[in-house]
């Protein structure tokens, strides 16, 4: 209890210098070459120590990080829990796998982050534009390097129910016109450390499965492949907590 109590003091005179640096640094350096690459490991190596300090570990198997080293032309769909889902992903995933984040237009274009989030590449998401959202997003993707891979919250939102929530098409129709594949992230157990209105986690484990990628033809129906994808979701899901995902 002291050694906990001591790093979420330490968190607390430490993590808005953390939280600074992350956010004006891309507003400094954002348009050096390599600047991206370096940017996202920077921000990993944060994570990690974010999730040191609040005595949150995050379980994931070797082989899975060894696929993730040389992942390539995919789009990585994870379900959401809580915050520290992003934190988590990002902990684990390594060195050698590019990724960026889709985040809410609001949030990208917010005065004292707008350059910044520009200079990390997020990828803005107009929610309220429909498909001319889900256009601009696509020819975004279709646009970067094979070893980046944007990582999109496949429920949209915070699920606070048992089980996977209903899938948005976004990321299978984005594969579908893009040619690349899905790589499901699967999260567990984020929501029982961090539930919704609690500031700081409790002390746990949370468990990451890395399915195989999956592919989803033009031609395939996508309420379908939307289907396919949660269910194998949903087993991985369920395999972990107990719970029992219900039908779309």
């Amino acid at each position: 209890m002291l050694a906990t109590f001591a790093k979420r003091c330490l968190l607390i005179l430490a993590g808005p210098f953390i939280f600074l640096f992350v956010a004006f640094i891309p507003v400094l350096c954002g348009k050096r070459p390599g600047f991206r690459g370096w940017f996202w490991r920077t921000v990993s190596r944060c994570c990690s120590w974010l999730l040191w300090f609040l005595d949150v570990k995050v379980e994931v198997s070797e082989a899975a990080v060894e696929a993730l080293r040389s992942d390539t032309n995919s789009i990585i769909a994870v379900n959401h829990r809580s915050h520290l889902d992003g934190f988590s992903m990002l902990h684990v995933i390594p060195d050698e796998k590019w990724v960026t984040f889709g985040a809410k237009k609001e949030l990208c274009e917010a005065a004292l982050l707008k350059r910044g989030f520009d200079g990390a590449g997020l990828l803005k998401i107009d929610r309220q534009k429909g498909r001319d959202a889900l256009t601009s997003l696509t020819e975004a993707v279709a646009e970067m390097p094979k070893r980046r891979s944007p990582i999109l919250f496949v429920e949209g939102t915070r699920s606070t129910k048992p089980g996977l929530a209903h899938f948005k098409a976004g990321a299978v129709l984005i594969a579908q016109q893009t040619g690349r594949a899905v790589r499901p992230f699967v999260i567990s157990h984020s929501d029982k450390l961090l539930p919704r209105g609690k500031v700081f986690p409790f002390k746990g484990t949370i468990h990451i499965d890395v399915l195989d990628q999956m592919h989803f033809d033009a031609e395939e129906n996508t309420d379908a492949a939307v289907a396919r994808l949660r269910s194998a979701m949903a087993t991985a899901y369920d395999a972990q907590t107990g719970e029992l995902t219900k039908p779309a």
